[in-house]
């Protein structure tokens, strides 16, 4: 079986890095640069400044570079400002959501939304919103029950990206390594949907029903906690339950806005998400970085804190040490070979992603349909690789070599979903239509590769294209023509390019 190791390079105060190897194969990376810190998971106490009757939503100040934006269904009946009958009729909508849960019958058993559409991967972490008990406040509008001014506390469930502000929750959720806490949500909860073994479930929910979990707060069991005992599982709900307290008390010292909880640092976040049993040793270059991950590895899961070493080679630097660097850099290309000869071309746009895989070399098969699913089935597992490392949300769109045989089309998508079965985001899965395109929809975790490490272009705009040399000398001869027909100057200076 090939060796999985993590690696830690946190060299350089500036950026730290965090890659998964299987063997020398470059399977997972994660980069938190410095400058842009993350958002996504933080805790403020907030204050609203804006209340908008036409998007039943509220802008928020958290301290962030731009207001928040909270919509009507993420908050709380707490914060709602209406007759205590009304409270208690919102409490008691929550009861048959809550016996549903308990039957098994919850969003969390992964059932598929529509026929074409499956639903595969997810971290169960992003989970908790499948497992909320929203009561309906439709019977109000927010002009009614939320002012100005009116203080939450609130998350931030989305990153701020482009002229958008983070988007915002009041339902908090913690996440451990074994649970996720639901603090302010009816009793409830619930297994994680990745958990299918009905025998698995039925222990883990009797583990649940032993923990005394209060009235008012919810806790979820990750996929990390399938086969741990309920000490473990309690250890680590008793540390939510801990860091809750924290939170709720430097929340009635702090004012508004003010930072309460910071989701912990990428070191913290790699152990606590990505770190699994099959991960023989996790390598640290840095000394703050590795006293860090020693600590909080002693804190999770204390028997494996001795899979935390230190790097020493003083001649290299980690990645280059363990051939990493040039597969890093290689993600930054549009274009990936295979080894087939084949290649994948990855466009990014705003409305989505393209993907186009073409044959290339790739000759050896007996005749042009093998070549086809050869190529196709190559790539698609290269395609889920590349989506994981590069980050890429949002619509995603596959053009794959045409095939003419159905069944053909059935493996390719197979193989895609297979390769995609263990990716952290929640991806939505299409079928192969009649012109080849095979769509996806893929949760978005973090800012994507190009968002953290580039930035666009001053002279084409962000475009990749910019002007021939003749088409743009035209343009100027005719700027000349228009200007010197309306007869308004003496003379005219133009500024052009040596070329």
């Amino acid at each position: 079986m090939t060796s999985k190791k993590m690696l830690i390079d946190a060299s350089h105060p500036e950026e730290t890095r965090v890659v998964v190897l299987s063997g020398s194969r470059l399977e997972d990376f994660d980069v938190e640069v410095e400058s842009r810190k993350r958002l996504k998971g933080n805790i403020y106490l907030a204050k609203v400044t804006r209340v908008e009757p036409s998007l039943q939503a509220a802008f928020v100040d958290f301290g962030g570079n731009r207001h928040g934006f909270l919509s009507f269904s993420e908050i709380h009946p707490d914060y709602c400002q209406i007759p205590i009958e009304d409270r208690q009729a919102l409490v008691a909508e929550q009861d048959p959501a809550e016996k549903a849960d308990a039957d098994g019958k919850s969003v969390d058993d992964g059932e598929a939304n529509g026929e074409k559409l499956e639903t595969i991967g997810g971290d169960d972490s992003e989970e908790v919103e499948a497992h909320w008990v929203k009561p309906s406040l439709r019977r109000y509008k927010i002009q009614e029950v939320i002012k100005r001014r009116q203080v939450m506390l609130i998350q931030v469930v989305k990153e701020e990206r482009g002229h958008k502000g983070a988007a915002l929750t009041t339902y908090i959720s913690l996440a451990g390594r074994y649970c996720v806490l639901m603090p302010n949500t009816a009793r409830g909860g619930g297994i994680s949907r990745k958990i299918t073994n009905g025998a698995d479930r039925k222990r883990l929910k009797s583990v649940l029903g032993n923990l005394g979990i209060p009235e008012g707060v919810a806790v979820i069991v990750r996929t990390a906690g399938i086969n741990r005992s309920k000490p473990e599982i309690k250890r680590d709900y008793e540390y939510l339950m801990r860091l809750w307290d924290g939170i709720r008390n430097l929340t009635l010292q702090s004012m508004a806005p003010a930072l309460i909880h910071e989701e912990g640092n990428l070191i913290k976040r790699a152990i606590r998400d990505l770190y699994s049993r099959d991960i023989d040793e996790i390598i640290v270059n840095g000394d703050t970085a590795y006293r860090m991950a020693k600590d909080f590895m002693k804190l999770m899961i204390a028997s494996h804190a001795k899979r935390v070493k230190k790097y020493r080679e003083t001649g290299k630097s980690l990645m280059h040490y363990y051939h990493v660097e040039s597969q890093l850099d290689a993600i930054h290309l549009p274009e990936i070979q295979l080894k087939s000869g084949g290649y994948i071309v990855f466009s990014p746009t705003e409305a989505l992603v393209a993907i186009d895989v073409n044959s290339g070399r790739s000759t050896k098969e007996r005749n042009i349909e093998e070549t086809a699913l050869r190529t196709n089935l190559e790539a698609a597992d290269e395609i889920a690789r590349q989506l994981r490392l590069r980050d890429l949300a949002g619509l995603i769109v596959i053009d794959f070599i045409d095939m003419e045989v159905r069944r053909n089309n059935v493996k390719v998508e197979r193989q895609l979903k297979e390769a995609m079965r263990n990716d952290r985001a929640r991806i939505q899965m299409g079928r192969i239509s009649l012109f080849g395109l095979l769509e996806l929809s893929r949760q978005r975790l973090r800012p994507s590769l190009i968002e953290t490490s580039s930035e666009p272009c001053p002279h084409c705009s962000g475009m990749g294209i910019r002007r021939s040399t003749e088409s743009a000398a035209l343009n100027v001869l005719r700027a000349i023509e228009e200007e010197g027909n309306r007869n308004r100057s003496k003379e005219i200076i133009v500024h052009v390019s040596t070329e």
